[in-house]
């Protein structure tokens, strides 16, 4: 699957290059408002993004890493409930460890592929927020990975807050995430995982923006030293259609700044999302 290294990349990048720079595919009104939903995580927006991430530098490996992320509103009243979903299909060259899907990993591992640990939140935000827009929910993760390397092996729950404004030239706003394990495999370790999302879009022409989404984690039950992963970068995206397809395309590159013993360096990543508006 997951595991095929520069060809893979080297393969998706002409193609995402190909099909976004085709200028009789692109929207004509340079994205929009639609540009506006898919940058807020909790829109009422149907989408299903496929990131993909190419973890790099790790003394002993590398991973590849397959999210596939649908979001799916509901509106009841004055609120609308957002579920967002985060399934990662994983493969691990060698040992390769303090990954952020992967807090609790176990040690020494070589060549492996396979699902990982599912994650679920549910945001409740208001229909009418104002100019701060908000949601708070549940959080939950669980042990579904195909192999222990590549989960945790417990069921974690936890709460998720985001928060972010939309001004004229683009979106800044954060999310946070708090996970505990409260059951599970007795003999793996505990997991306490905070994540911190900063992220920021700066809107350009014809659909086209700049973005930074770096993905901020700390293991608490990591040894002084290895609890921090904080990745520092950004990239650039493009809003276009194919057909009667809105699709948004991005592509990242970020470098680890703090990271536990045995993590990768760089990340680069590819996002290829389809989008469905109401």
């Amino acid at each position: 699957m997951i595991t095929c290294g520069n060809y893979c990349i080297r393969v998706i990048t002409v193609v995402v290059l190909a099909t976004i720079f085709t200028p009789v595919y692109a929207d004509e009104d340079g994205g929009g408002d639609l540009r506006s939903a898919v940058q807020n995580p909790i829109s009422s927006l149907i989408s299903l993004p496929f990131k993909f991430t190419f973890d790099y530098g790790a003394p002993d490996g590398e991973a590849t890493i397959l999210n596939i992320q649908p979001v799916i509103p509901v509106t009841a009243g004055d609120w609308n409930l957002v579920s967002r979903v985060i399934v990662p299909v994983m493969g691990l060259d060698g040992t390769v460890n303090g990954l952020p899907e992967n807090p609790s990993p176990i040690p020494n591992v070589g060549d492996v592929n396979g699902l990982g640990d599912i994650n679920y939140s549910l945001f409740f935000n208001p229909v009418k927020p104002g100019k701060l827009i908000w949601g708070l929910g549940p959080s939950i993760s669980f042990p579904t990975a195909s192999d222990d390397a590549l989960g945790t092996g417990k069921y974690s729950g936890g709460v998720t807050y985001v928060a972010l404004t939309q001004i004229d030239w683009g979106t800044a706003g954060a999310l946070f995430r708090q996970l505990w394990s409260f059951a599970g495999d007795d003999n793996r370790q505990d997991v306490s995982q905070f994540l911190f999302e900063p992220f920021v879009n700066y809107n350009l022409d014809k659909g086209w923006f700049l973005i930074s989404d770096m993905v901020w984690t700390a293991n608490w039950e990591a040894a002084s030293g290895q609890k921090w992963t904080i990745p520092v970068g950004g990239g650039a995206g493009r809003v276009f259609k194919i057909g009667n397809q809105a699709i948004n395309a991005r592509l990242e590159a970020y470098y680890n700044v703090e990271r536990p013993s045995g993590a990768p360096e760089w990340s680069f990543s590819f996002t290829w999302q389809f989008l469905f508006p109401k």
